[in-house]
């Protein structure tokens, strides 16, 4: 099914005499929030520490919140952001896109509940939409790798950056 802007919507539900089914599927936002961060901190060469002590958290927990075992206040995650000279508002922009685009892959996220089907061959899958690319990697209905890349546009003509998570 093509959406409005001619791209493929690789989940369609329903078409002329068609009826698909999504399935439910959970993608969770702490550990997505926790990569952003990760990510952010690693493209400045910061270690834990300097960042932990900046936003005056302890370095276990940061550490525990970048690979998303624990979940920042926001109190807590807008110190993190100013503490990595980022504004809040980009770290939450990022994760959204992120977020949206996984969930728009078909049958390669985790389903929600005791119903979850067998293991099945590693697979590989990648959706865009331009800006942001997110390239999953199922290994096991409990084990995926999930990697973002986000184009940005330079403010000198001609010059393209692309950042990868």
């Amino acid at each position: 099914m093509r959406t409005p802007g001619g791209t493929v919507d690789p989940c369609p539900v329903g078409g002329p005499g068609l009826r698909f089914t999504r399935e439910v599927r959970m993608v969770l936002l702490r550990r997505v929030i926790g990569d952003a961060l990760r990510s952010r901190r690693q493209e400045q060469q910061r270690t834990l520490r300097e960042v932990s002590t900046a936003a005056n958290v302890s370095l276990g927990y940061l550490s525990e919140i970048e690979r998303g075992q624990k979940e920042a206040s926001s109190e807590l995650l807008a110190s993190i952001c100013d503490a990595l000279g980022a504004q809040l508002s980009e770290v939450l922009r990022e994760v959204s896109d992120t977020v949206a685009l996984a969930e728009r892959m078909q049958g390669v996220l985790v389903p929600v509940g005791a119903d979850a089907p067998a293991a099945r061959p590693a697979r590989r899958t990648r959706v865009t939409d331009g800006q942001v690319s997110v390239a999953v990697r199922q290994e096991t209905p409990l084990k995926a790798t999930l990697r973002t890349t986000r184009n940005v546009r330079s403010t000198r003509p001609g010059r393209e950056v692309v950042r990868a998570a």
